[in-house]
């Protein structure tokens, strides 16, 4: 009898041709995302604390995302978890108006110094409407 064991981890056992599409469109996703933010791949690895190397491998669907790793991948994009994997959330039933909060969606995907910048400019009129 061998004593090597045969099982392999989980992110190297094959895929069936179905994960694989999904995997492959998830890749897609977070590559169209991530470039949406103008943020590099780098730039992305360091804020989910991957390596670069890790984060091309889901963006070209070679390795699969961990389930663990979705919440922070989503937030790290500006987009809900449904979004990332490609389904359509529920709608709210409560909350900002659809465009005000598109807009607050597309506000934090900006870097955080243009952030800050559009708060101070908000600040700014709060402000003076308060007056």
């Amino acid at each position: 009898m061998d004593p090597t064991p045969t099982t392999t981890p989980a992110t190297e056992q094959s895929m069936t041709q179905d994960e694989k599409a999904f995997f492959q469109q998830l890749g897609t996703r977070i590559a169209e995302l991530r470039r949406a933010q103008n943020l590099t791949q780098t730039q992305l690895a360091e804020q989910l604390e991957l390596t670069q190397q890790m984060v091309a491998s889901y963006e070209v669907g070679r390795r699969r995302v961990p389930v663990s790793l979705l919440p922070a991948l989503a937030r790290a994009l500006g987009v809900s978890v449904e979004t990332l994997i490609g389904e359509k959330a529920a709608p709210a039933k409560r909350g900002p108006a659809p465009q005000l909060q598109q807009k607050i969606e597309r506000l934090n995907r900006l870097p955080k110094a243009q952030q800050r910048l559009v708060m101070q400019i908000l600040d700014g009129v709060l402000q003076q409407t308060a007056r």
